[in-house]
């Protein structure tokens, strides 16, 4: 009820309630103050109160009311509480200004201004004194009920002569009389009221009340709002398809007698704006039919929030067109807007999610301005002031927040904290009561400060009690009494204890605490007194001593970080100081919220060509979550953009504004109060395109063949197929409708099942016996749901009496091939009589006629599967199952098809690959991976459950099905799913007879064997020195060798030499003489990484006791011929003239064989000798004519290309160190060097030449025993003559294809990383490069990725190694001169495999 006391205390200073001896309840004010301070009683000399004075404001009340309007709570418009006390507030501070002073007591004061204020009401609520137009006293207010409910709009006018009332609902004439089972209209004295029956949603509109009489019009609106369950369904569930959504059965309007249908046309799509910018939305609106002076109701929406008209949002409805203006972008104006027409026959709706970047920094580095800048709490002196921060901090992390305060009217701005606050929320303190502020917040980090935020709405520093009379409504009439009594100004009361004294939020930077005023406070107001008190302690100190606080709020700074505290209040006033309230207890001084955690990882997955689909995990036990923000960046860059520039709860966010082709990844991180959360993981690279369908309803198929499969008394089994397209991602259920069918007429369409099927079939229980029904289904995906298939034909629910099985369901195909393909089925629903046991497929071209029908195959097929070989390419074909029981056999099934038998293009197979452990794998790649898609394994095409035989791993786009433990149970056919693609699969058959095979590889791998080219040898030498040899097929250069006799490991030493020739694999061992302790066996083991090699060579009993024979005999020959000796013994010969001739034959060639030679013959008969000096000229002579002899069996000079170069050659008959041999080109003496070396090896004289050039063509000329009977040989390079083809061959073996460098022997890798090798290629023409695994030849695709550059760099790259990686890899290089391989080994690792391994040997 209106009473003029609540006004008195606007005026009058604080009352309080006390009982005089009667018991009767009065009011008494308090004292005037015994100490000077701040009052707004006028006083006389005699400090006697002659009046009250109230306190000029900054701006008129209006201007005031006008800023409180902008807060989110809506007011009021002016009622009569409000009217009287404006007006008596600008009338007494009119009073005052003219400074007219009287003299009264505080008694006569009251009353007067009781009586005037009753008076001025009683003049407005009585129409008889004055004429008036009309005056809303009491507006109707808006409402919101359930559907089925009685509504009542009430509303009190003020007018003379007395106003007529009519009802408005959206701009049409209510006419309450013709529709009395709706409405209800009745007017009693001043007092009016609507009233509307059994609400559904059709009367959810805007009620207008309009009032007129001869003086004027008054009008005022209420908005109904009735919630229907089927309007939240709608809202939660909507429909698939565009257009107007009936609110009723028919959409009927009885009103206009039309029924409305709303289409929305030229919609906006999303929108990109700028902080500062401007921005329009608009759409045209179609309404059929056209109703003369009938406009819809059009409302904007952002994030599901009305949108009011502001200087920040305007809006234009032309009566086709809807504009919305956005002036000035803003990061909170970011988010999705809605346009909803609302008709009387229902609504139509358009979303478009419009972006807001932030504006361009002045200083590079420095973090982007906050946004959502608020007020809360506001008291006299005190508000807390919260913002969110912003999406980008910058070059480094923001360091805190500055906020500004401006009071309204004026353009100084001041700072409200010294040093920067990391909360985003802050207590500003300090205010003057009475007075308007807007606050704005800046952001800091290490390289300055941003640009402020927007300026939040402006807020009225008073007390909350008083803002709630300013905002409540008129109430009735006040007709009571006011009751005082004389009080005694000199006598005072001291204000009772504050209660209630609690932390409402604690930092590390400040402590806010909250209280409830005393109960007992004197006829004056109270101010308050803050005291602390440091744990341990009994000393209390006042925090506040100077300035004590009027607000029951109070922020406390400079405290120290981890101390605890304890608080209390006191109350004072012009009585004195109260007593102190309860103690808070102690409070450690603290960040009391915590920072949230990170996301969950984000999951992106396509959407359009410009936009990608984002989902992530909420972070876990958070407080006060704000928001998260998301970030994108190209693959490739360290460059981190926000998607979003105003954080949002949800956890999917549609990312827009992203480049066609570029792939990108995402990162999530949440936001609080108290700052922002670690990134979360990154998600994994998506490609920017559009999905294979934006909407599942777009699917190309809906299910189809809708059957019966079963029927019972009560139930029916229907089957269906699934569509041929999944509309890009994995079809996750179905659910079917059905309709009952009389005749031609057809029920209504219900839902059978809640839950999703994951099955193509359903048992549809409950139902009537003997009643035809029609079935329909919808698949699902994580776009929706798809359009409806075909109804069924009209099935009656009858039970079946047939004992034939009824027909397979669930027909389908894999591994789709141009001459093959497999298909696939379920076992029918209704087995009859017995059960099912065995199958026919029947097959058919699809242009043919029913008599083309074939069967695949004779005997019954046990399995449910079939592979069907010997189809055309390019020819369409459909499928058909029948099963069998021991009755006979049943019906078909639905025919599948028409599938097209063509392979895919880059369609691959299973390949099966042992790996260097042994491990036998079967491996499927695709390359057509969607987001989304996996690999399914199967074992003669049923799903593998059990990991106990095969170890699946998928990774990429590559899958690996490794045998743990291969045997004669691991036989069949396995088979490969790609999910999420248009039918990608691959099948491998692995037989007993493969399974032997792999085994033996497997085998090989675990147990490698070095390849021996030839067995051990073994070879006498001259001297009698003993060559054992054998030579290595295949190795690397890591390959050792054991040398072994008779079980113990030897060395070599004066009796052993070895040598391993790694160029050639011949491995050699001497031994200068044979023993008789070296009877036995001889041998050398190999191993070389994993693998080994062992050969051997016995040499015991006879054979070796021959072989020590020879070995004696050559060394004793090699001794003998170190000097003369006869190269032929004495021995006879029989002339033709029958002499007998006696001769020998010696030999020598060192000087030291010089000397006097004689040769003595004796017999019987006589005596005779010969002799000969070799000696000085004997000697030189000698020497010169076997130095004749070697220069004439010298050859032409010969030429031969090596791996370093070419070697000019000549052979002698025999060579002697003395001989002189000499080189030269171009007739020049040719200088050793480490390029061009001569020399002698056995019997051959040759010149070798590295690296050859053009300088080195020319003539080469070898002189050999220069003197008269020397000889010289000569060699043309110069391409003359017939030397042409000799030359250019020689000169071009430099050109021969090579690997030159670059390339390691071994090379260890961690799995996951990515291996790079660049190897150095020379050779002329330019050669072909190649590279090879295992010796077979690699392709470049997205495995392997082979480059050739500039004709000399060769590299591989591989992604994310993988164990299957490891290997012997080789570049070769080929030109027309020759083939070169540059061989390495790969090793990849696991670091915890290796782990585990170590731990298992501690």
């Amino acid at each position: 009820a209106f009473s003029p006391s609540l006004y008195l205390s606007l005026f009058s200073g604080v009352k309080t309630s006390v009982k005089t001896e009667k018991g009767q309840e009065v009011v008494k004010l308090s004292p005037l103050p015994k100490r000077a301070k701040r009052t707004y009683l006028a006083m006389d000399k005699d400090k006697e109160v002659i009046g009250y004075v109230i306190p000029v404001f900054r701006a008129n009340h209006d201007v005031v009311r006008g800023l409180m309007e902008t807060q989110d709570e809506e007011y009021t418009e002016e009622g009569i509480h409000y009217v009287a006390m404006r007006n008596l507030f600008v009338r007494e501070a009119r009073e005052a200004l003219e400074v007219r002073v009287e003299k009264k007591t505080r008694e006569k004061h009251v009353r007067e201004s009781a009586v005037r204020l009753q008076m001025e009401f009683r003049r407005k609520m009585n129409p008889d004194r004055l004429t008036h137009p009309p005056e809303f006293i009491v507006k109707p207010r808006g409402q919101t009920v359930w559907e089925g409910k009685t509504v009542r709009l009430h509303c009190t006018v003020a007018g003379w002569p007395k106003p007529r009332i009519a009802w408005y609902k959206n701009n049409v004439l209510i006419n309450a009389k013709a529709h009395p089972e709706k409405y209800t209209a009745e007017s009693i004295y001043n007092m009016h009221s609507l009233e509307i029956k059994n609400c559904d949603f059709l009367d959810t509109a805007q009620y207008h009340v309009s009032a007129l009489n001869v003086k004027g019009e008054a009008s005022s609106t209420a908005t109904l709002v009735v919630k229907s369950r089927f309007y939240h369904f709608e809202r939660h569930c909507p429909q698939p398809q565009l257009g107007v959504s009936s609110l009723s059965s028919d959409g009927f309007c009885p009103e206009h007698g039309v029924t409305f249908q709303t289409a929305i046309i030229d919609q906006f799509d999303v929108a990109f704006g700028r902080e500062g910018e401007t921005l329009s939305l608009g759409c045209t609106v179609i309404i059929y039919p056209t109703v003369k002076k009938y406009q819809p109701q059009v409302v904007w929406y952002r994030n599901s929030v009305p949108l009011k008209p502001s200087k920040w949002v305007h809006t234009h409805w032309s009566g086709e067109r809807a504009i919305l203006t956005l002036t000035h972008l803003n990061k909170e104006d970011e988010g999705m807007y809605t346009l909803r027409v609302n008709t009387k026959s229902g609504f139509d709706t358009h979303s478009a999610y419009v972006f807001v970047r932030d504006a361009d920094v002045e200083v590079e580095g420095v973090p982007v301005a906050p946004l959502d800048v608020r007020c809360h709490d506001v008291n006299k002196d005190y508000v807390v002031v919260t913002w969110k921060q912003p999406a980008v901090e910058g070059s480094s992390s923001i360091l805190g927040y500055y906020i500004d305060r401006c009071e309204v009217g004026t353009h100084h701005w001041a700072q409200c904290n010294d040093a920067p606050v990391k909360y985003a929320r802050f207590p500003v303190t300090g205010l003057v009561e009475g007075r308007s502020y807007v606050f704005r917040v800046r952001a800091l980090n290490n390289a300055g400060v941003s640009r402020p935020s927007r300026i939040s709405d402006a807020v009225v520093a008073m007390d909350p009690s008083d803002r709630a009379r300013l905002k409540a409504g008129p109430s009735a009439p006040w007709t009571g009494v006011i009751k005082f009594t004389e009080e005694d100004p000199t006598v005072g009361v001291v204000p009772g204890e504050p209660t209630d004294v609690i932390v409402t939020e604690a930092t590390k930077s400040y402590v806010v605490l909250a209280w409830k005023p005393p109960v007992q406070r004197g006829h004056e107001g109270v101010m308050y007194y803050i005291e602390k008190c440091i744990s341990g302690t009994d000393l209390w100190q006042r925090v506040n001593t100077n300035m004590p606080v009027k607000s029951p709020r109070f922020a406390l700074f400079d405290l120290a970080e981890g101390k605890s505290y304890s608080f209390r209040v006191r109350c004072c006033n012009s009585a004195g100081v109260g007593e102190a309230s309860e103690s808070t207890g102690e409070i450690i001084v603290g960040d009391k919220l915590d920072l949230p955690s990170p996301p969950g990882c984000p999951v992106a997955t396509r959407n359009t060509d410009t936009s990608v689909v984002v989902f992530w995990g909420a972070s876990k036990d958070v407080k006060h979550l704000v928001g998260y923000y998301i970030e994108t960046s190209v693959v490739g860059t360290d460059a981190w953009m926000p998607c979003n520039n105003k954080p949002i709860k949800q956890t999917r966010f549609v990312c827009h504004g992203l480049s066609t082709g570029l792939n990108y990844v995402f990162r999530v991180k949440a936001v609080n109060a108290a700052g922002y959360s670690q990134s979360s993981a990154t998600s994994d690279a998506v490609i920017v395109q559009a999905a294979i369908c934006e909407y599942i309803s777009m699917f190309s198929l809906s299910p189809t063949g809708v059957t019966l499969l079963e029927a019972v008394k009560d139930y029916m089994v229907v089957g269906w197929t699934a569509p041929e397209k999944n509309g890009g991602a994995d079809i996750r259920g179905y659910f079917v409708d059905y309709r009952s069918v009389k005749g031609n007429v057809f029920g209504k369409w219900h839902e059978m099942n809640l839950k999703a099927l994951t099955t193509t079939s359903y048992k549809a229980e409950n139902l009537k016996e003997n009643v035809f029904y029609q079935f329909r289904v919808r698949a699902t995906n994580m776009a929706g749901l798809s359009k409806a298939s075909l109804p069924s034909q009209a099935l009656e629910c009858k039970e079946w009496t047939i004992t034939v099985p009824g027909p397979p369901v669930g027909l389908h195909v894999q591994e789709v091939r141009d001459t093959s393909l497999v298909v696939l089925w379920e076992a029918p629903m209704f087995s009859g009589r017995s059960p099912v046991n065995g199958y026919y497929l029947d097959i058919k071209e699809a242009s043919a006629g029913e008599e083309g029908w074939k069967a695949v195959h004779e005997k019954t097929n046990k399995s449910k599967f079939m592979k069907v070989t010997g189809l055309k390419a390019g020819t369409s074909y459909v499928f058909r199952v029948r099963a069998q029981n021991l009755v006979g056999v049943g019906k078909s099934s639905a025919v599948l098809g028409p599938i097209l038998a063509q392979t895919r293009p880059g369609t691959k197979e299973i390949y099966v690959d042992v790996d260097d452990e042994g491990m036998i794998s079967m491996v499927f790649e695709c390359s057509e991976m969607s987001a989304g898609s996996e690999f399914v394994w199967y074992k003669n095409y049923q799903e593998i459950t059990d990991t106990s035989r095969l170890n699946i791993v998928s990774k990429g786009g590559n899958s690996k099905a490794t045998f743990n433990s291969p045997s004669l149970d691991d036989l069949g056919t396995f088979s490969c799913v790609v999910t999420n693609t248009d039918g990608i699969s691959s099948s491998y058959t692995l037989t007993e007879e493969g399974l032997m095979r792999l085994l033996d590889i497997s085998h090989e791998h675990k147990f490698p064997v070095i390849p021996f080219k030839n067995e051990m040898a073994m070879e006498l030498l001259e001297k009698g020195r003993v060559r054992f040899w054998t030579q290595l097929e295949k190795f690397t250069s890591a390959c050792q060798v054991e040398y072994v006799f008779n079980d113990v490991i030897i060395e070599e030493g004066k009796k052993y030499t070895m040598k391993f020739d790694k160029s050639t694999g011949i491995i050699e061992m001497f031994m200068d003489s044979l023993e008789v302790t070296d009877e036995g066996t001889f041998t050398f083991n190999l191993v070389d990484g994993k693998a080994k090699g062992t050969t051997s060579l016995v040499l015991i009993g006879d054979e070796f006791r021959e072989l020590q024979k020879k070995s004696e005999f050559e060394r004793a020959e090699w001794v003998r011929k170190q000097g003369p000796h006869f190269v032929e013994y004495l021995d006879f010969t029989v002339t033709q003239e029958c002499d007998v001739l006696l001769k020998c034959t010696s030999f020598f060639y060192y000087r030291s064989d010089a000397g006097f030679y004689e040769v003595f013959l004796r017999d019987d008969r006589g005596r005779d000798k010969s002799t000969f000096n070799l000696t000085d000229a004997g000697y030189q002579a000698v020497m010169n004519e076997v130095f004749r002899v070697i220069a004439s069996s010298s050859s032409e000079i010969k030429v031969v290309s090596t791996e370093s170069g070419i070697v000019l050659y000549s052979m002698v008959t025999y060579y002697d160190e003395n001989l002189p041999v000499g080189w030269l080109h171009k007739d020049a003496k040719i200088a050793a060097s480490e390029r061009v070396k001569s020399g002698v090896t056995g019997e051959q004289l040759w010149l070798k030449i590295n690296e050859p050039t053009e300088k080195d063509k020319g003539k080469y000329t070898m002189n050999i025993f220069e003197g008269n009977n020397g000889a010289k040989r000569v060699l043309e390079l110069t391409g003359k003559g017939g030397r042409v083809s000799l030359a250019h061959s020689c000169i071009s073996c430099l050109d021969r294809a090579r690997v030159i460098g670059g390339l390691p022997d071994v090379v260890a890798i961690q799995e996951g990383k990515s291996l790079n090798l660049t190897g150095n290629v020379w050779g002329e023409p330019q050669p072909e490069v190649s590279w090879t695994k295992n010796e077979k030849e690699l392709t470049s695709g997205d495995r392997y990725k082979l480059k050739f550059e500039q004709g000399k760099f060769a590299s591989i790259t591989i992604a994310a190694v993988t164990t299957a990686d490891s290997g012997k890899y080789a570049l070769v290089v080929k030109n027309k001169y020759g083939t070169e391989a540059g061989e390495f080994t790969v090793s990849v690792y696991n670091p915890e495999e290796e782990e585990s391994k170590e731990e298992k040997k501690d």
